[in-house]
């Protein structure tokens, strides 16, 4: 089959180079159509579930409101995980579907069961939240001006929001800050005593007072009229207008029992930007499945146009664009694969010592590229990071090498006067098995990559299968259009001379492999030393998820004392600003802080929580540090000395990866489980402690549960029961205290909700809240405080729930340290220093999980891998012994790796584990280029001793070449220091080191192995 491949495009080379064309010409294509992003998309299959109920605590948002949602939603098919959040007026609850599930179809069945859920009146229904992925927050942009902020608030959701919508692939479009605009009928409840009224007739007559009603058709002969009732209220002297009551042919209005004033919503969120004060923060969001790069270019666009119907001294300007990483990662992408190629290149007119062999080996290169774009654009992979950061093209142009390198020695070799054409053809034919193998080999080490889970499968299966593309492409090249374009391209006579470098190597490398065969004992017990030495050095690595991705934004994740008025979170906010730009000016390019939760619920916190986003400028214009690390350490020790505040840095993609994984926003999260709030708290305090004294430890906080102040009222059954008055009442007066929405005033396409509340004077203090009076039936006035216990309690801020059982996670980073070991650290001194009731658990989450199950993972998946390299190695040969020699490769190339690791401080990541699988396919080429030799020789009737010489030294220049070819396109991975090359970097670094050692592997022990154990038979007789 192979041969026939050979001759068939040699006989037809017209046709070959003409679908050759094709190749180029589609790959083009596909290049210009393949969707480009940072970073694949590992968000999980996610529903959010958002209830709005302004006024209730994080209790009673527990007991009414969340409890009833998650057991609504239990049993859903798919369902893996199920957390909930109670905040202050907010319950979310997320439910996280299996791998593979359909998005629409998990929505699907949500929205379904969502109408069962039981609540209590003046509740909103429950919504789902934004079709967007974890990953979704592309843009960040502030809308400033001279206006109050309910103008900018306005300004965003009536003009910015809705064109914004309309740009495809967005599917939301989020504000946070600002004052929502709002109407609000202010209630003095002596006014309303002095009139005989109740709170009750007042909401019912705003209610009654303010709607439309349509009349249908009026006939008239030939024509028809639609009768149309108005009765909204379109102004405030509408709302001071209505009725509520009349006594004696007196009507009384709102006016007279009320002050009707423009206002603003409870606020619940805030932000601030550049230390000059509050403003208006709009997020867009990308709807799954979409292309990040080209959406955020979209509205930035978008945001342009905007701009100009804006009312006169307002402004809009993005501070955060998902495209800016994209650009930054790319780059980093193009300098490596540009570098990787040359470098390849070089190596390949060094060697071979002949321009037009170089030439057409390096056609290889763009050709394989080109195929595999048109596979990932089939494949639905995006152009990343992790997929065509990944490409060696060393490893393309293997077979490519090792099949023109043949050519060129058979055409110098033979002095007869056959045609060029059959030489090639020999020449190819003499190498078809191993080039083939061997891609075989590499591409089937990828395959069990594939098999990785979760969130480590949708980091590295991008990166799997672009490479298996692209070795596709180059094994189809090497038995095709390789061998056309040596036919074509390369000279009858030709001369083949050895470059200086390859004389020397030759001169060095005869007394090393003499003085190996003379001394094979001494060469077999260093190496099984080697062998030894680096398991034991593998022992001692450490071990993380994979390396943190510099993105050029900091977030530095900041909390305070629960019950902190949402005025002071806004005034340290712009503190932290201030203090940052001024010692960081040099650095910083933006920075804003967002505190609270937005309007809808993407990341709700409390209004003592803040994240202060920084984007950077270039490195190059920075003074105080010379790495993002370097400056995160200089913003910790600028910002330790503010008090009342804790303050954890991260980053934006970072920080949503931990938090949509595992709910935390940090490297480690300890969750402790259980029903008492008290008792959670105490034992977290302990678990904080046993953490902070494990080294490496920094950032450690318990997450903030209780010590939110709160004025309970409690009815005094007693008291209302003597005087007649119902318990509502009573209620309908605390609800007042905050806001009841009675209606809408309509400007316009404009709506603006109407509220009633309480008049100030009566909302002071707990003292002031007593006093409000009440209406008894008999029209006794009575003062709250004798109808109901005020008292001030500590609360929760929030309640965390997972699978319905309360927990409390004590969160830390880590720095300085691999995370595996950290964790392994305090998995051992937990159970010393901190004991738990009954019940009550500890579940250890964020990277460590990943990391766990990754590993557990590849413990299956790289014995498979082994597997399958063995069985190819046995059907090449045909023989166990001759597979085992080429299989030796594999433990050698391991040592390298380890040894790289080790050498250059980086520890076991799942990013260097894929390094390791894809080095035991590439550390046998050169294995099988001598093995095979030897076998040839062999079949000739050359003495073993002889065959195993000649075939080392006429072989060098081909493993040599494929060794350096393989581990020179992973250098500028290994080295680069730009946006996104700490990903690529242990990989790359595991590849180098692996090939270096298998090389030495195969030039100087496999001949002494080959000669230790093969079988002293008598060489077969010459045919």
């Amino acid at each position: 089959m192979l041969d026939w491949l050979v001759r068939i495009s040699l006989r037809h080379r017209l046709v070959v180079l003409l679908l050759a064309l094709g190749i180029v010409v589609g790959g083009v294509v596909a290049f210009v159509r393949l969707p480009i992003d940072a970073f694949p998309d590992t968000t999980p299959v996610q529903v959010q579930v958002n209830t709005v109920a302004a006024a209730l605590s994080p209790l009673e948002i527990e007991r009414q409101v969340t409890f009833q949602v998650e057991q609504a939603l239990s049993g859903l098919p798919g369902l893996e995980e199920v957390r909930s959040l109670s905040r202050f007026g907010l319950s979310q609850v997320t439910l996280i579907f299996a791998d593979g599930s359909d998005l629409w179809l998990a929505r699907q069945v949500v929205s379904e069961r969502l109408p069962s859920v039981t609540l209590p009146p003046n509740i909103e229904r429950p919504q789902l939240g934004p079709v967007a992925t974890g990953l979704g927050e592309v843009f960040h942009y502030l809308v400033t001006g001279e206006g109050s902020l309910a103008e900018l608030r306005t300004a965003h959701d009536w003009t910015i929001r809705p064109q914004l919508r309309s740009v495809p692939g967005v599917a939301e479009v989020n504000a946070w800050g600002g004052d929502e605009r709002q109407f609000h009928v202010e209630v003095d409840p002596a006014q309303l005593h002095a009139r005989g009224l109740t709170l009750a007739q007042l909401i019912d007559a705003l209610e009654r007072n303010n709607a439309n009603a349509g009349g249908g058709l009026l006939e008239q002969p030939g024509a028809s009229l639609l009768v149309q009732g108005v009765g909204i209220v379109t102004t405030i002297e509408d709302i001071r207008e209505i009725i509520v009551a009349e006594k004696e042919g007196v009507p009384i209005r709102v006016q007279d029992v009320a002050r009707v004033v423009p206002g603003s919503e409870i606020r619940r969120a805030a932000a601030t930007a550049d230390g000059k004060g509050e403003v208006v923060l709009g997020l867009g969001f990308l709807m799954m499945g979409e292309n990040s790069h080209s959406v955020t270019q979209r509205l930035a666009l978008r945001l342009q146009e905007v701009q100009k119907t804006l009312p006169p001294g307002i402004q809009v300007r993005p501070v955060y664009a998902r495209t800016t990483l994209v650009e930054r990662v790319l780059h980093t992408v193009r300098t490596n694969l540009l570098e990787g190629a040359l470098l390849v290149i070089a190596v390949l007119f060094v060697f071979l010592g002949n321009l037009r062999a170089g030439l057409i080996v390096a056609a290889a290169i763009p050709l394989s590229l080109l195929f595999a774009f048109n596979w990932m654009l089939q494949a639905g992979i995006a152009g990343s990071l992790m997929s065509l950061g990944a490409i060696d093209f060393g490893l393309i142009v293997d077979s490519s090498v090792i099949m023109v390198e043949n050519s060129v020695r058979r055409l110098a070799e033979d002095k007869s006067g056959r045609s060029k054409l059959d030489i090639v053809r020999e020449a190819a034919v003499e190498v078809r098995k191993p080039t083939l193998f061997g891609e075989l080999i590499i591409m089937i080490v990828y395959l069990p990559i594939l098999a990785l889970e979760g969130m480590e499968g949708k980091l590295f299966r991008p990166m799997a299968l672009t490479v298996i593309f692209a070795l596709l492409g180059s094994m189809v090249l090497s038995l095709t259009l390789m061998p056309v374009l040596a036919s074509l391209l390369l000279p009858r006579r030709i001369e083949e001379r050895e470059s200086f470098v390859m004389r020397g190597l030759r001169r060095v490398y005869g007394p090393v492999l003499d003085w190996a065969l003379r001394h094979r004992k001494g060469v077999l017990v260093a190496s099984l030393l080697a062998l030894g030495s680096g398991a034991f050095v593998g022992t001692r690595l450490g071990s993380e998820f994979v390396p943190k991705l510099q993105e050029g934004t900091i977030v530095i994740s900041t909390v305070r004392l629960a019950g902190v008025s949402l005025e002071e979170s806004v005034r340290y906010g712009s503190q932290i600003e201030k203090a940052l730009l001024a010692k960081f000016g040099a650095e910083i390019e933006h920075i804003w802080t967002r505190t609270g939760t937005p309007e809808v619920a993407t990341d709700p916190m409390g209004i003592e929580v803040s994240d202060v986003f920084v984007t950077l400028e270039p490195t190059a214009s920075w003074r105080r540090a010379s790495t993002q690390s370097e400056l995160v350490a200089e913003m910790e020790a600028e910002l330790a000395g503010l008090p009342g505040m804790r303050a954890a840095f991260t980053q934006p993609i970072e920080m949503r990866v931990n938090e949509m994984s595992a709910g935390i926003r940090s490297d480690v999260g300890i969750k402790l489980f259980g029903d008492d709030l008290e008792v959670l708290k105490t034992k977290a305090r302990e678990l904080e402690k046993v953490v902070q004294s494990i080294p490496g430890a920094v950032d450690v906080a318990v997450e903030q549960v209780t010590g939110q102040p709160m004025l309970q009222i409690d009815v005094d059954r007693a008291a209302i029961a003597r005087r007649g008055i119902a318990a509502s009442e009573i209620l309908s007066v605390v609800e007042a205290l905050g806001t009841r929405e009675v209606g809408f005033l309509q400007q316009g396409e404009r709506r603006f909700p109407i509220t009633v509340r309480i008049a100030d004077r009566y909302r002071l203090d707990p003292e002031a809240v007593g006093t409000i009076p009440v209406t008894a039936l008999n029209g006794d006035r009575i003062p709250l405080a004798q109808l109901a216990r005020l008292s001030v309690v500590d609360g929760p801020t929030a309640v965390n729930r997972e699978w319905a059982k309360r927990r409390v996670v004590v969160q830390a980073n880590v720095r300085g340290r691999d995370v595996g070991s950290f964790v392994r650290d305090v998995q051992a001194a937990v159970p010393k220093q901190v004991t738990l009731p009954p019940s009550y658990f500890i579940r250890y989450g964020g990277q460590f999980e990943h990391l766990q199950r990754a590993r557990t993972r590849l413990l299956i998946v790289v014995p498979v891998a082994l597997s399958l390299i063995f069985a190819l190695l046995y059907f090449t040969y045909g023989k166990v012994l001759d597979a085992l020699r080429v299989f030796t490769g594999v433990p050698f190339a391991a040592i390298g790796g380890i040894a790289a690791l080790w050498l250059r401080d980086l520890p076991f990541s799942i990013s260097a584990g894929v390094g390791f699988i894809a080095l035991s396919g590439v550390s046998v080429l050169g294995d099988m280029v001598l093995v095979s030799t030897v076998q040839q020789l062999r079949e000739q009737g050359v003495e073993l001793a002889e065959a195993v010489h000649s075939a080392a030294h006429r072989r060098l220049r081909p493993v040599l070449m494929t060794a350096l070819v393989a581990s020179l396109g992973f250098v500028p991975m290994a080295l680069n220091t730009g946006i996104g090359a700490e990903v690529q970097r242990p990989l790359a670094t595991v590849v180098i080191g692996g090939v270096l050692s298998s090389t030495l592997l195969t030039l100087v022990v496999l001949p002494v192995l080959y000669l230790v154990f093969a079988r002293r038979r008598a060489a077969p007789q010459p045919s």
